[in-house]
């Protein structure tokens, strides 16, 4: 339960800085959400992982370090997190009326959508990479890289699909008017896709950190260790059509002794 509850405190926090940087026409609202997403992380991450988006929680348990029995929590935790704080940040900040982005047209739509996958992809990817990777363990600024590639993004294509880069941030923006509610399939088509892209991508590029991942790969039978104690799970038997011995050992039986001493009311010899 502290990992959700952990989730849902981040994502009221990503969700409620994102309105009120926005709605309130702050210049640098994409640094500010950049440094929001990086502190929260820096908070959180330790206990529940610091995803605080669907996208990322996808592309986690794609990688193999989420349980498959936490994904639907994950989601519920931070959509209720994103539902909060999107009316708390309306009741805040008070804006008038605010014209939500729009995406008339096949090539804005596109747009779009591709802005959202690509930017998805790059914050999954780094995600993986900086916060999940055995090759580095215990690094200090897994939260900086998240947070800045978060802010490149908005700065870069946030007059284009907003940059929400993540469902329960598109969630939250629809529910304060900063984004059509007919425009939800953009973003719920294109950041699961670049989560689970970068999942797959991540995979590839790193075949020695994924053994223990849902779509791992098994290691041949025969190359299994055996346990010196017969245990373990690592444990083979012997084949079934195994070639007998080219000298096969005589049948198991008492053994005559090689000297064998005479009975005792035996007669000397003569």
């Amino acid at each position: 339960m502290r990992r959700y509850v952990t989730e849902f405190i981040g994502t009221f926090g990503l969700v409620f800085t994102v309105g009120c940087a926005v709605m309130s026409g702050s210049p640098v609202a994409p640094l500010a959400i950049g440094a929001a997403l990086m502190v929260l992380i820096y908070a959180g991450g330790h206990i529940s992982g610091g995803h605080y988006n669907p996208a990322v929680t996808l592309g986690v348990f794609l990688r193999g370090k989420l349980p498959r029995a936490d994904v639907g929590p994950y989601w519920i935790a931070q959509l209720a997190g994103a539902f909060l704080a999107a009316w708390l940040a309306k009741f805040t900040i008070l804006p008038g009326p605010f014209q939500a982005l729009s995406t008339a047209g096949a090539h804005a739509i596109f747009s779009a959508m591709f802005a959202e996958f690509f930017f998805t992809f790059a914050l999954v990817y780094v995600v993986l990479n900086v916060a999940t990777s055995k090759d580095q363990p215990g690094n200090q600024f897994f939260g900086l890289a998240i947070g800045f590639t978060v802010a490149a993004g908005a700065f870069a294509v946030g007059g284009v699909s907003g940059a929400a880069f993540n469902p329960a941030v598109a969630f939250g923006a629809m529910l304060m008017g900063l984004l059509n509610w007919g425009n939800f399939y953009i973003y719920l088509i294109a950041n699961a896709a670049g989560g689970a892209v970068a999942a797959y991508a991540f995979r590839y590029l790193n075949p020695d950190d994924v053994i223990e991942g849902p779509l791992a790969r098994r290691p041949a039978a025969a190359a299994a260790p055996v346990s010196p104690a017969g245990g373990g799970t690592g444990q083979t038997a012997a084949p079934a059509d195994q070639a007998p011995s080219a000298n096969p050992a005589p049948p198991a039986g008492p053994a005559a002794p090689a000297n064998p001493a005479p009975p005792a009311d035996s007669a000397p010899p003569g």
